[in-house]
């Protein structure tokens, strides 16, 4: 048995320093979606620095291989590394100025499991099995891990169970807490979009006999699309059907020729998501016809909900325990009732291909001066969660593997 007492808590705490500089250096240069050539440098360089040979998957992806020199199963650890479009009006000093922004944590994630490959690397022959890490891109734009599968991570070796972390901010919870979700339940919703074009026929606002107003079929289907989850969708259950974009037409007397809906769809659950789906394209073309336009519905699928397998859950609050204490973490239902969030996470992809957990970190409590909640241009993470992250990713891979031997 390897001593669980503390050990990787104390090697992650003698590289917070070096944690810090990766993560301001990654925090400078934030880049988008899938292309992150800077970024995937900087994280190969500081990979290849401690004598692991990172390969490329997909475009910007990095795996790495740690351990193998026992038998034993394949946990892979995962952090996502791309920015937002935002321009950082944070009050720090190594604040980006490129007009994009590490505005969900990703530069702490990445620099949290750079932390966990030198710890891993240091006992890599005390591993029972092997750790793949998965440093990935694209997260906010839902097209990173997807690929990612695409192009083999989970195969070569293959991978038997995965574990992905995310900090939180600008919540009023003490710095450095977990949150660990509830076991064997989903804790983040699928996301889809819609777009829904409306042809008219335009005419002089004059003469509205003469024109079929892409205006009022796109109010109508307003209202109508709402129904879907007041009437169509049980109570008891959760989703989410939100109009963020509705345009059409330049000046004030003029009806135009074409109207213009953008919207997105949040659910729990598979049947919910196809069903809501359907209703869109049902309810449009009905619309529709009811007001002689022609509607056309493009819906594109985002990624599905996060599973959370019980197993891995239960490792997760051993190793928290084992690492930190017993009041380390607190359960998620004890944040937000029913411990579900409505918000979108891609990993969804890996955890419905293998069993997966997942873990949150505070590193900005609201009573410490971080009022700002993430994807805010204003918003700020401590630099102190950093050894407390690569610990329990570290650790986490470590215990499980043993745990599954």
């Amino acid at each position: 048995m390897i001593n669980k007492a503390g050990d990787f808590l104390d090697m992650a705490n003698q590289l917070q320093e070096k944690l810090v500089m990766y993560r301001h250096r990654l925090h400078a240069i934030p880049e988008l979606d899938l292309s992150l050539p800077r970024t995937t440098a900087y994280v190969k360089e500081m990979l290849e620095s401690m004598g692991l040979t990172p390969t490329p998957v997909g475009e910007s992806g990095l795996m790495v291989t740690i351990g193998g020199q026992r038998p034993g199963k394949v946990i892979l650890i995962r952090a996502d590394m791309d920015g937002l479009p935002i321009k950082e009006e944070a009050d720090i000093s190594f604040a980006s100025l490129n007009g994009n922004m590490h505005a969900c944590g990703h530069d702490l994630h990445t620099s949290m499991l750079l932390g966990a490959a030198e710890i891993l690397k240091e006992k890599e022959e005390q591993l029972c099995g092997t750790v793949k890490l998965m440093f990935q891109p694209g997260e906010e734009t839902l097209h990173g891990a997807k690929m990612m599968l695409e192009n083999g991570i989970l195969e070569n070796p293959k991978v038997d169970a995965a574990m992905m972390l995310h900090v939180l901010s600008g919540m009023p919870i003490p710095e450095g807490e977990f949150l660990i979700p509830e076991a064997g339940d989903t804790i983040s919703s699928s996301s889809d979009w819609f777009e829904i074009v409306i042809h008219g026929r335009g005419a002089h606002g004059a003469m509205p006999d003469a024109a079929v107003d892409p205006l009022n079929v796109a109010a109508h289907l307003h209202l109508a699309l709402q129904g879907i989850i007041s009437r169509e969708i049980s109570p008891i259950e959760s989703a989410v059907l939100t109009i963020g974009v509705m345009e059409g037409g330049s000046t004030n007397n003029v009806i135009p020729d074409i109207a213009r809906m953008k919207g997105s769809v949040r659910t729990f659950k598979s049947i919910l998501r196809d069903k809501i789906e359907t209703r869109i394209h049902e309810i449009s073309t009905g619309i529709g016809e009811t007001f002689h336009a022609k509607v056309d519905v493009i819906y594109t699928r985002g990624c599905p909900e996060v599973k959370i397998d019980s197993g891995l859950n239960d490792q997760m609050k051993t190793t928290i325990t084992d690492t930190f204490g017993a009041s380390s973490f607190i359960n998620l239902t004890q944040l937000i009732p029913g411990g579900k969030l409505m918000g979108s996470e891609d990993f969804a992809f890996v955890t419905q291909a293998v069993p997966s957990t997942s873990v949150f970190i505070t590193a900005g409590d609201t009573k410490e001066g971080y009022s700002y909640p993430m994807h805010h241009p204003k918003v700020m993470f401590s630099d102190d969660v950093l050894s407390k992250g690569a610990a329990v990713y570290a650790a986490f891979a470590r215990d499980w593997l043993e745990s599954n031997r």
